[in-house]
């Protein structure tokens, strides 16, 4: 049994809302369809139906004139019934249009736009007799039941008091002419279809919050579900180290084009290379530029020969800056004293490269700390243990 941890009482996570959105599954208001449709299509009848009338009214006085032509070819009969057809097809391919622009603008206001084709993809899951019997006693069909009811009982009420109040006047109209009667008809009608769109106006502005409401309330979460979701946003950390991995093997392989820019390289003395760069005027330390192991070394090692730039031989000092250093960031405080002494005689080799002093000694054997060196630390390790 699922313990009560299990209940799903915590709100849904952006996460979570933004994978229902992506699946199709957002808050959609029926009433404000309802009300897109009666409005739209109240509205296309009133404005278009003078000019759809007048028109059929021409046509019909066309198609009804008869001469001697017309009845010594009765096959001209079979046209103007096309040419009828025609026209009525096209206003209500108009009206059509009319109220389907109306459907897709009131569902993109209620849900926004959402781009999905599972809703309409084959799910067997739907077809289980006992879910939707479970389906049945939902919050959200209690919701619409009560919402149907009451709407269903306004309307009755209004209608009554609405046909009441002006069954007379309706009686009275068999009085008057018939152009006098139309009009008063419309003006009928146009009174009663305007309280029927206010009250699914009023409907529409209390169901679209309440399916927001719903519909996050459809999307609760447990706090198993939580926990496995931070778990999966935050990534296996075997997966993660892999990555960093990657992301630091690709970041290395493109410090490759700034080996040009280093006062010297170092090398261990074929597995690791580190290029250390140092201005005076714009660093306060020494700083890694590029490095590699193996055959990134190979590489780091020829292009600085390439630019003439000296290539030295310190494998302890080489693997601390591989191993504790950062690229375009300075070398540890603690490599400072190391890193001065193989760049002191850098600067002593470029000067007797330009003619302006002797050669100096051999290259230094600066002291690394062996918590730095990786192969030190290995062989403390081993004895250790």
């Amino acid at each position: 049994m699922e313990s009560s941890s299990q209940d799903r009482n915590l709100p849904a996570s952006e996460r979570k809302l933004q994978k229902a959105r992506s699946e199709g599954q957002v808050a959609r208001s029926t009433d404000l369809t309802h009300l897109a449709v009666l409005g739209a299509g109240a509205a296309a009848v009133m404005s278009l139906s003078p000019l759809l009338f007048e028109r059929l009214k021409l046509a019909l006085g066309q198609q009804l004139s008869f001469d001697a032509a017309t009845v010594l070819q009765p096959g001209s009969m079979l046209g103007r019934l096309q040419d009828m057809a025609l026209a009525g097809l096209l206003g209500s391919i108009g009206f059509a249009a009319i109220i389907m622009v109306a459907v897709v603008l009131s569902a993109v206001a209620a849900g926004g736009w959402v781009a999905s084709l599972k809703p309409i993809m084959p799910d067997l899951s739907r077809l289980s007799p006992l879910k939707g019997i479970s389906g049945l006693f939902s919050k959200k069909k209690l919701a619409e039941i009560v919402k149907m009811t009451f709407v269903s009982l306004v309307l009755i009420v209004i209608a009554t008091v609405f046909m009441k109040s002006s069954m007379n006047t309706i009686a009275a109209l068999v009085l008057q002419p018939s152009a006098a009667a139309l009009r008063h008809l419309m003006d009928w009608l146009t009174t009663g279809m305007g309280l029927l769109l206010l009250v699914i106006l009023l409907v529409a502005l209390i169901d679209l919050p309440l399916q927001g409401f719903l519909h996050k309330s459809q999307l609760k979460m447990s706090r198993q579900e939580m926990k496995d979701e931070h778990k999966e946003s935050d990534g296996n950390p075997q997966m993660k180290g892999k990555m960093r991995a990657k992301q630091r093997e690709m970041a290395q392989r493109g410090s490759i084009r700034a080996v040009p820019k280093a006062d010297f390289v170092l090398m261990n003395p074929t597995h690791y290379a580190v290029a250390i760069q140092y201005d005076e005027a714009t660093m306060g330390a020494p700083r890694v530029i590029s490095k590699g192991a193996d055959l990134l070394a190979m590489k780091i090692r020829d292009i600085a020969k390439a630019h003439d730039i000296p290539v030295l031989q310190s494998p302890p000092l080489a693997r601390a800056l591989y191993a504790n250093a950062e690229l375009d960031e300075n070398i540890p405080a603690t490599l400072y004293a190391a890193v001065a002494q193989v760049l002191a005689y850098v600067y002593r080799l470029k000067a007797a490269m330009r003619g302006e002093g002797p050669m100096p000694d051999e290259v230094p054997e600066p002291f690394v700390p062996p918590g730095l060196d990786p192969l030190a630390k290995q062989a403390e390790t081993a004895t250790a243990s």
